[in-house]
């Protein structure tokens, strides 16, 4: 049976409205507004959807995988006891974003108010947990260049535990996480301008505290 001009037409525009009705079913804003009427597996899927992302996050932020972990269950046990204060100004990833940026920046200055514990700046990140950012980038395939490799990563997140939290968490958001500016702005609740500067400055001072070590000195 051939199909009419009009036929064609309606049955492309019923294609175009199940596509654009799937896409709202899984859209975060969806997923809250069901798990707001107590419907847990919409919670989950957000969770499922962000988790990866989060650990990251709070992993560069604190340097401290079991302290990550402890962080990015506190972030989804709070944003699913808060979740009806979300009143979707912002989008649930800035939301959520802005919940583990709090409670890490909180981690952090708990940490230097007491004793500071020994644990592992050598130990790469978990690339099965850590999925939510980038890796610095792989200069060479040779193997004598692996180890080097390693001692940059490793000096990188130990000079970045050493920034000032406003600095450390606008590189890490940009430059790890991949996040545009936009968006950073938006969790961070500040001019884009700031964004911005904060970014110039956060880069320059890692650059300068890098330096002696790119330079081959010791």
């Amino acid at each position: 049976m051939a199909f009419s001009k009009t036929h064609g037409s309606t049955f492309s525009m019923a294609l175009s409205n199940t596509a654009a009705t799937e896409i709202e079913f899984d859209s975060d804003a969806y997923l809250v507004s069901r798990a707001l009427e107590g419907e847990l597996p919409a919670f989950e899927k957000l969770v499922s959807r962000y988790q990866n992302k989060i650990l990251g996050y709070s992993a560069r932020m604190l340097n401290d995988h079991e302290e990550a972990e402890d962080v990015a269950q506190e972030v989804f046990i709070k944003a699913h006891r808060s979740l009806h204060s979300f009143r979707g100004d912002a989008s649930f990833s800035t939301w959520i974003y802005r919940i583990a940026t709090n409670l890490c920046i909180d981690r952090i200055r708990a940490k230097k108010r007491r004793p500071q514990q020994a644990y592992s700046l050598d130990e790469p990140f978990d690339k099965e947990e850590d999925k939510g950012g980038r890796e610095i980038a792989d200069f060479s395939g040779e193997p004598g260049r692996a180890l080097e490799r390693e001692e940059l990563r490793r000096r990188v997140r130990e000079v970045m535990a050493e920034m000032p939290e406003k600095m450390r968490t606008i590189l890490i958001m940009c430059d790890m996480q991949g996040m545009a500016y936009e968006e950073i702005a938006k969790v961070l609740d500040c001019p884009i301008g700031t964004v911005k500067s904060r970014l110039f400055h956060a880069r320059a001072d890692l650059g300068r505290r890098l330096r002696p070590y790119v330079s081959g000195v010791k």
